[in-house]
């Protein structure tokens, strides 16, 4: 898909374990329906933006490393931003991704806080209070807010701790009804 940029962050060591965690996994795999999904989403996007592309840092994420990611972070406050390993996260069944926007230049617009960047200036549900304070700006928060319009055009949904991350269909059905990939 031309609309959509691929950036896998875990697959460099660009990521906040500072190594390659994927190996020989170099593609966004998603299920059918959350493929379908982001492409819907990159194709909003083109009609209202046709400039701009949608960035995937990250898909698909295997249980192992999911596994992984959350032992590096053990025992820090910082495990909070990750799924516990048993419940599974919902990259691990392939229907979540993470995303940002590039511009008509191919850079990644700003949102005020980088990708993985664990804190709160990365929180949507503080978006209002960052900007009252002035640690986010209106242009920011706009960038932000495309994101999620065209993520919501493609039937995915936010969660409260991370503006990238995006889950396609009901977390409880997934983890009930799909297999994780090891």
């Amino acid at each position: 898909m031309s609309e959509i940029d691929l950036d896998l962050r875990y697959a460099t060591p660009d990521n906040y374990v500072s190594r390659d965690v994927y190996g020989p996994l170099d593609c966004a795999y998603l299920r059918k329906d959350a493929a379908d999904g982001l492409r819907r989403a990159a194709q909003w996007l083109q009609r209202q933006r046709p400039q701009w592309q949608i960035r995937v840092f990250d898909a698909l994420r295997p249980q192992r490393v999911q596994e992984a990611l959350y032992a590096e972070l053990e025992g820090t406050p910082l495990v909070l931003y990750l799924a516990h390993p048993e419940g599974g996260s919902l990259h691990s069944f392939g229907v979540a991704v993470d995303a940002g926007l590039l511009d008509e230049h191919g850079r990644e617009l700003d949102m005020g806080s980088g990708f993985d960047e664990m804190c709160l200036l990365s929180h949507p549900d503080h978006e209002a209070e960052h900007l009252a304070q002035g640690l986010l700006t209106a242009q920011q928060l706009a960038h932000r807010g495309w994101l999620r319009a065209a993520m919501r055009a493609g039937g995915f949904h936010t969660i409260a701790t991370e503006w990238w991350h995006f889950e396609f269909g009901d977390r409880k059905q997934a983890r009930a009804t799909l297999p994780r990939v090891l």
